[in-house]
């Protein structure tokens, strides 16, 4: 199969490499623990390389004098281990017969020579005294001597690949070999040779002094291999076969495995589909290899009665646990004579010692030093043994949810009593929202009902909250098993929720299952279908429908509708037909969204944005950003409509760092949870943003997954992507590809829903590009509908683009007095607004249409302002513009360079996530608080600032909070400065 991830590890390989390439010889330790996959990186790194000499240590071999070097070397010692090509795993001259050198040193000069050779320098006048020179010593070289190399000119006929000389497990390598690797490598100055010293642990003591401080220096490259991501998993499984393994199940994989792929491919070959079925279920332990579990039962075997029963009995408990609930559930396994004849902290300190348990002191808590250590252990107990030891558990424990799991996994059949509280459990969590757990409770119970009709109906629910939970791997296989259940309206219901991409048949299935339920005497279901009606309806742009079943979903089961949106999905539709003023004005105050309830902080994400669409950005951005930073609990889908909202405000507000960061949050969060189809607005506001910075290739790629989407000829999707692509358009300035794009809107409008001013404005580009193709009866039948609209709703953020839109077409008809008249009136509405890329356009637009008539004075005014503006949002493509404008005016640009420059200085230097954690940091937030809040880990945080000090030139974080203050950024581009006209 194809080689997976470790794409930075390579790029650190690779540069090393080109710094061999140049004569500046490298060192490279490449470490990591047995089966991580550092043999395999250095074979794929290595793969088209034609010059390596590859040796590799043996633990039968490590008394073997220089048998490693006779590896690298060859046999008869002369360097016939370098090859054609990448001798890796080839186990050269490893023999009795092979030459022996007097000391490492000698051996140490042959390896030497035959680097010479290898590099095309074996006849160089100083390769004969290399051996006598001092680590220190330059080498040298007589540069009239024919065909002597010199630093600036290769060998003849020197490959252009360096050498490579490989050292694998060295940990196991002869002392020997060790030594007289370390003297070769010492003596290397203006060599094209690449060394990589691969082991499991770099302090280990079997390792020669000298090479792990060559190794670990500062100068050295050092390659840290852990394990591969849940993501490179899913792809590491695909390649061996397995299908079907969601990123919840990659997740659960790789903390069962550290992401160690030697035990993760030993998983998948031994185990199967079981493996999968395992990973779905978060109350099953999924088991070992056998291999690996060998090993841990040898150990478990010389285990005392006490000790062996502790570790077992932890085993049950989990993967951690303290050692008094370990001890108490290891009496069922203990007979009365051995618990009195031992003690926990006697038994405990033996497991200990074999490596089967850890504990640090001050830490309550004992765990399994690895997670397939407890797999191994839990799965050799036998069904009886097992079945006790979870009885002992569920009386131990005193969580609800545990001990229900505890007798779940001891039942040996159908247990009605125990499936209903199970059952009842999972309901609970699932009006929690918590929907995850909710699944694990609900899937126990259909395990153990009595009836088929029980288990058919804690199946609909176990399948609904899994959904919900973002982990179904197979949708169609789910509803084709669902298929087969008796037909009702758990089931109708159920299979209209999983065929919202084909609306026609969820219309259907929700009809059905409406008419199947009575919502007074099952107000829950009802709940249920109305709000999926809701979202059914939203997908179509269908305000006023989305917000009377959403209102009836609330009024039905407010507290369990089985979407954690329902609240939004209403106001978001009150506000698509017309309403958000009245909308905003109704809703009672709400909290700060730390202290929110979950129905609160639906409302708050409601409220934030209504807030955007009614043009109140600086209340949008704080209600979205607190509802951002309080919604971790929540569904996946939750926080990717909370991150993409924030990054809509802010992006309208000109905060355009902080929008592509938490697009690029709600777009992984996607990904990661198995559902990329609910960020397709996200894809659409991260093409516009892209697009607008000049990153057209970057506006291409989110585009083209939109148009995918797009394909089905759904609305929603259909409107993303078109939108997607105009703006992409626009911002090139090809006004007939603006047209292409938009031309499937056409088909939909006139709808008030997708022409309400402060939703998904277009109307403007459309009539801004068939003006400028000169068409401006159609570019007056776009702009007017929209225009009366936005009277209508006396909305300033509407009527300034409807200003701009108007001004250009007017000037294209050659109505200056029009022009001049609709221009000045945006001016008016842009006093209201705070939109500051909105006011550029407008300026910019006015600006040129003065130039243009002979105004240079006014067009000069208009353009500065624009400019301004432009430079604050780094704005390339129009600032290009605005800057030709200036030209053709005469006037030229104004300021200082570094003014002129807007990304240049300070916080400007940073990239987008890396402003993102310099700005939490500078609050005041530690690296896990920073981490937790983008959504990000430790080490990520860590990474960033690794590259946020030097770029600065700061290197503490007073210093960096100090950086970013004095920067002078001056008024935020979201609002204008006290006193300054728009």
């Amino acid at each position: 199969m194809e080689f997976v991830g470790r794409t930075d590890s390579l790029a650190l390989l690779a540069a090393a490499r080109e710094r061999a390439r140049a004569g500046h010889p490298q060192r490279v330790l490449v470490e990591g623990p047995a089966g991580i996959g550092k043999t395999a990186l250095v074979r794929r790194f290595l793969r088209d390389d034609t010059h390596v000499l590859y040796g590799a240590g043996e633990e039968a071999e490590s008394e073997l004098a220089f048998g490693v070097l006779e590896q690298l070397l060859g046999r008869d010692g002369t360097g016939d281990g370098a090859g054609s090509g990448p001798r890796l795993g080839t186990g050269i001259g490893i023999g009795a017969g092979g030459r022996r050198w007097a000391d490492a040193h000698a051996a140490g000069a042959a390896l030497l020579e035959a680097l010479d050779e290898a590099q095309g320098a074996g006849g160089a006048p100083d390769s004969d005294d290399r051996a006598t020179r001092g680590p220190d010593t330059p080498r040298t070289s007589a540069p009239d001597a024919p065909g002597t190399p010199t630093p600036d000119t290769p060998a003849p006929n020197a490959p252009d690949t360096p050498i490579a000389l490989v050292l694998d497990d060295a940990q196991w390598a002869d002392h020997l070999s060790l030594q007289a690797l370390t003297f070769a490598v010492r003596r290397l100055r203006a060599d094209r040779v690449l060394v990589l010293v691969v082991v499991r642990d770099a302090e280990d003591t079997r390792l020669a002094e000298g090479l792990r401080r060559l190794f670990t220096a500062d100068d050295a490259v050092r390659v840290r291999l852990d394990g591969l991501g849940p993501a490179e998993l899913a792809e590491l499984g695909g390649g061996m076969g397995v299908r079907g393994l969601t990123a919840q199940a990659a997740a659960r994989l790789h903390a069962h495995t550290a992401g160690n792929p030697l035990h993760v491919k030993a998983l998948l070959e031994q185990e199967g589909a079981g493996l999968l079925e395992a990973l779905g279920e978060p109350g099953v332990t999924p088991p070992a290899p056998k291999s690996f579990t060998a090993l841990v039962l040898a150990k478990l075997a010389a285990c005392s009665p006490a000790a062996d029963a502790l570790v077992c009995a932890a085993a049950v408990l989990g993967t951690h646990c303290t050692p008094a609930d370990a001890w108490e559930v290891a009496g069922a396994d203990l007979l009365d004579e051995e618990r009195r004849a031992a003690d926990v902290l006697t038994a405990l300190e033996e497991a200990v010692h074999t490596g089967l348990l850890t504990e640090t002191p001050g830490d309550p808590v004992i765990r399994f030093p690895h997670p397939l250590v407890h797999a191994a252990v839990y799965h050799q107990l036998g069904p009886s043994r097992r079945a006790a030891l979870h009885l002992s558990a569920a009386r131990t424990v005193r969580d609800q949810a545990h001990r229900l799991r505890h007798r779940a996994l001891a039942a040996a059949g159908p247990d009605p009593e125990l499936a209903a509280e199970l059952a009842a459990l999972g309901r609970k969590f699932a009006a929690e929202g918590a929907w995850a757990n909710a699944a694990g409770q609900l899937t126990a119970a259909a395990r153990l009902g009595p009836e088929p009709a029980v288990y058919e109906q804690y199946t609909l629910e176990a399948v609904e909250c899994t959904l919900l939970a973002g982990d179904v791997p197979d949708m169609g296989e789910v509803a084709q098993r669902i298929a087969q259940f008796t037909p009702g309206g758990w089931r109708s219901y159920l299979l209209g929720r999983l065929s919202l991409y084909d609306l026609d048949r969820a219309e259907a299935l929700l009809t059905d299952a409406w008419h199947r339920c009575d919502p007074a005497a099952e107000p829950v279901l009802g709940a249920r279908i109305a709000g999926q009606f809701a979202a059914l309806h939203g997908s179509m742009s269908h305000g006023a429908e989305m917000a009377e079943w959403a209102d009836l979903a609330i009024r039905l089961a407010p507290d369990d509708t089985a979407t954690d949106m329902i609240r939004v999905l209403r106001l978001n539709g009150l506000a698509m037909s017309g309403r958000a003023p009245q909308t905003l004005a109704a809703l009672a105050p709400l909290p700060d969204p730390a202290l929110a309830t979950p129905a609160q902080l639906e409302e708050l994400l409601g409220r934030g944005t209504l807030r955007e669409w009614t043009g109140d950005l600086t209340g949008a951005v704080r209600d979205l950003g607190g509802v951002f930073g309080a919604c971790h609990g929540r569904a996946a889908s939750f926080r990717v409509v909370a991150a993409t909202a924030l990054a809509s405000a802010e992006y309208r507000a000109g905060r355009w760092d902080d929008a592509i960061v938490h697009t690029d949050l709600a777009l992984s969060l996607a990904a990661d949870t198995d559902q990329p189809h609910i960020a397709l607005y996200c894809r659409m506001l991260a093409a516009q943003v892209h697009a607008v910075r000049g990153a057209f290739a970057k506006a291409q790629a989110h585009a083209r997954v939109a148009r995918v989407y797009a394909a089905g000829g759904h609305v929603n999707p259909t409107l993303w992507a078109a939108l997607a692509e105009a703006h992409l358009a626009r911002a090139q300035g090809r006004p007939e590809e603006v047209l292409t794009a938009l031309g499937p809107l056409l088909a939909l409008a006139p709808r008030g829903d997708l022409e309400e001013p402060g939703t998904v404005p277009w109307a403007d580009l459309l009539a801004e590009a068939w003006a400028a193709l000169g068409d401006e009866k159609r570019a007056v039948q776009a702009l007017a509908p929209y225009e009366v609209l936005a009277t209508q709703r006396g909305h300033h953020g509407a009527l300034l683009v409807a200003a701009r839109a108007r001004g250009t077409l007017e000037a294209a008809r050659g109505d200056t007095v029009a022009a001049e008249r609709a221009f000045r009136s945006g001016l008016k509405h842009a006093a209201h607004v705070e939109a500051p890329f909105d006011r550029a356009l407008l300026h910019l637009a006015y600006g040129g249409f003065l130039r243009r008539a002979g105004r240079r004075t006014r067009a000069g005014e208009q353009l500065r302002t624009a400019r301004d503006l432009l430079v604050r949002l780094d704005a390339p493509p129009d600032l290009g513009r605005c800057e030709r404008e200036l030209a053709a005016c005469g006037l030229g640009p104004a300021g200082s360079a570094s003014e002129r420059e807007p990304r240049t200085r300070g916080a400007a230097l940073l990239t987008p996530q890396e402003l993102a954690v310099a700005r939490l940091v500078a609050s005041g937030l530690t690296n896990r608080q920073v981490a937790r809040e983008l959504v990000i880990s430790v080490k990520t945080v860590e990474y960033h600032l690794g590259r946020i000090f030097p770029k600065l030139g700061v290197d503490s974080r007073t210093r960096l909070t100090a950086a970013l203050a004095a920067d002078g950024p001056g008024p935020e581009p979201g609002r204008p400065g006290p006193g300054r006209a728009p």
